[in-house]
């Protein structure tokens, strides 16, 4: 039986005493956090995501890495010395490679970022690809079992071939989600949770709409509800 799928609530804060503030407001609702480019640089996300970790909290680090095959590597597994669950590097074939050498040996999981959820097909070929978004995904998704990562991030809307394409044990980690009646904001090919889970996601990926709810910990709880199959009326 695959395991539960489960709720990974970004932290999308330039100061780290609000994303604190968030992590005491849902308490033992959740314990996996994702930390990316406004946390990190802003106000120390390497640190307090270190301290996530050693609370027993897991995390995961969207940084996307793309650079040379020597650099990803390294960097790579300095992630991976934090005891960091997650951490996504573009899915590029060699950066792909480079990525699974650099957390060897640790537990670290590589997740391989196949089309932004901000992309539609007019995008991509702005972009000067010759292929829609949902041929771009499912070629990234073959080439990430290929190189033996651990999961890769995608529009809940190709989750359903996702995983048709990838190893059973590989993750389908989704964001894009919005319950149903919130905003998409600038997100294009968004979906709500239960949608989500549906189309065979692992892992979902939330942002504002428990962030930026008065009550986050209720959301938190909704949307974890919806998850399983339980809908808040």
């Amino acid at each position: 039986m695959s395991p539960e799928p489960e709720l990974i609530v970004a932290l999308d804060f330039s100061s780290r005493s609000k994303a604190e503030t968030l992590v005491a407001a849902l308490g033992d609702h959740v314990d996996f956090y994702k930390i990316g480019y406004e946390l990190i640089y802003g106000d120390d996300g390497l640190a307090l995501g270190k301290e996530l970790i050693s609370a027993g909290n897991r995390v995961f680090f969207d940084l996307k890495l793309l650079d040379i095959e020597n650099t990803v590597e390294k960097g790579v597994a300095a992630i991976a010395a934090t005891g960091a669950t997650f951490l996504t590097v573009h899915a590029y074939p060699k950066t792909l490679g480079a990525a699974v050498r650099g957390a060897h040996g640790t537990g670290l999981k590589v997740l391989g970022v196949s089309v932004l959820t901000s992309l539609d097909d007019e995008d991509m070929m702005s972009a000067g690809y010759d292929r829609d978004v949902a041929s771009l995904v499912g070629l990234r998704a073959h080439q990430a079992k290929l190189a033996g990562i651990g999961g890769v991030v995608c529009s809940p809307l190709e989750a359903a071939m996702v995983r048709t394409l990838i190893d059973p044990d590989m993750a389908v980690v989704c964001p894009g989600i919005r319950p149903a009646g919130s905003q998409p904001n600038e997100q294009k090919r968004a979906v709500t949770p239960h949608e989500a889970i549906t189309a065979g996601a692992s892992h979902l990926v939330v942002g504002r709409p428990i962030t930026a709810a008065k009550d986050p910990a209720k959301a938190a709880q909704a949307i974890l509800a919806e998850m399983a199959g339980n809908p808040v009326l």
